[in-house]
């Protein structure tokens, strides 16, 4: 699990769900080489680890924000994103910014429903 690049915490409970802060493709302390592509299967792979290491699933993942930094990865990021998340399909928002810490070119954050 990588430390996180600000004061805050990767994921935390609250009732039934838990948030997962934004997630950059971040591998032994620095961005993982490769583009925008690289990074956000390292990133994806970090989110997998925080919901797992709560116990939870991804296909109780509910919500998630996409953040590029470029739109013209829209659609290799659609289909990165969804051989990750395979038949599930959680509710999303793809949103371009202008920077990402670190210089990162993608950042993905969630939502998870834990209870019934």
């Amino acid at each position: 699990m990588s430390k996180p690049v600000g004061p805050y915490t990767p994921i935390v409970s609250a009732g039934d769900w838990l948030i997962a802060s934004g997630q950059v493709g971040i591998a032994d302390g620095a961005l993982v080489d490769g583009g925008m592509g690289a990074q956000l299967r390292q990133a994806l792979a970090n989110l997998k680890g925080l919901v797992e290491g709560r116990g939870a699933r991804l296909d109780q993942v509910v919500k998630t924000t996409v953040f590029l930094v470029d739109m013209d990865d829209y659609a290799e990021m659609n289909e990165i994103y969804t051989g990750f998340f395979g038949d599930h399909r959680p509710a999303r928002s793809a949103v371009a910014v202008a920077e990402l810490p670190l210089g990162a070119r993608i950042e993905v954050e969630a939502w998870i429903h834990t209870g019934s």
